[in-house]
């Protein structure tokens, strides 16, 4: 079996990392002759990521399966992954090896550090995409709505989304007080926006749509939002080289905001 991957910025492969680490412990790579992917849960099975690097994205890319074998896993511990990327700087270069058991991680720049890390083998099953039917597509700055959960933060742990026929609404309502926020073509705080069927509502968790945007704003500057009354919520961001991080998030259903 052999595994290499190299991505040109280390900077933005640790802000991929800590985006599915805000959520995930640890999970398996899968690698295959078309990229690099992975697809998680979080622990309270509310929140999925999924992610995929097409093999394009990297610098040098080989993967070879054992014998009789497509795919290749790699068990990691994002904690441990998290800390060791930490230390990179955005002008180092990073190449990641599988090695008899072990993850190599080596930071390439003025100087070359390596790391060693233990692979873990982790059972269970693989996910497939949630199969949902959004009715609201809204595109936007990943910090407009990071901006928006935070003011939503001050009042609720709920949001509800509401996609209308030309506005995108969030609303957030406690004993602490309402917040309201609008988005529109019209005013340019949404680059892209198709709705059917409106109005479209759910409700979901805060601090999960904080997790997921934290880290991921700063991998992507844009976000696509897709929705549908009571259905998961999904946020897209798009990586360089024709990767793609998305996140799906369960409704609150029982919420009324």
């Amino acid at each position: 079996m052999v595994v290499k991957f190299a991505f040109p910025d280390a900077r933005e492969w640790k802000y991929i990392v800590q985006s599915l680490a805000a959520l995930i412990t640890e999970a398996n790579f899968i690698a295959d002759e078309e990229g690099l992917r992975l697809r998680a849960l979080d622990p309270s099975r509310v929140a999925m990521v999924d992610l995929f690097m097409p093999r394009e994205a990297f610098d040098e890319y080989v993967v070879e399966a054992e014998e009789g074998e497509e795919k290749v896993k790699i068990g990691v511990n994002f904690d441990e992954l998290n800390d060791v990327l930490k230390r990179g700087k955005s002008d180092d270069r990073v190449v990641l090896t599988v090695e008899e058991g072990r993850l190599k991680v080596v930071l390439s720049g003025k100087a070359e550090r390596i790391f060693s890390l233990p692979l873990i083998d982790i059972a269970g099953e693989e996910y497939p995409t949630p199969k949902v039917e959004f009715k609201v597509l809204a595109k936007m700055l990943s910090d407009t709505l990071k901006d928006a959960m935070n003011d939503a933060k001050l009042v609720s742990d709920t949001v509800r989304f509401v996609g209308e026929e030309e506005l995108l609404k969030l609303f957030a309502r406690s004993d602490k007080g309402e917040v309201e926020a609008r988005f529109s073509l019209d005013a340019g705080s949404l680059l892209e926006y198709e709705v059917n069927d409106p109005p479209q509502n759910a409700s979901y968790g805060v601090d999960y749509l904080l997790d997921m945007l934290k880290k991921a704003s700063r991998v992507s500057d844009i976000v696509t939002v897709e929705f549908s009354s009571n259905k998961p919520l999904s946020l897209s961001f798009d990586i360089t080289g024709g990767g793609v991080l998305r996140f799906f998030l369960a409704p609150r259903v029982e919420a009324e905001v």
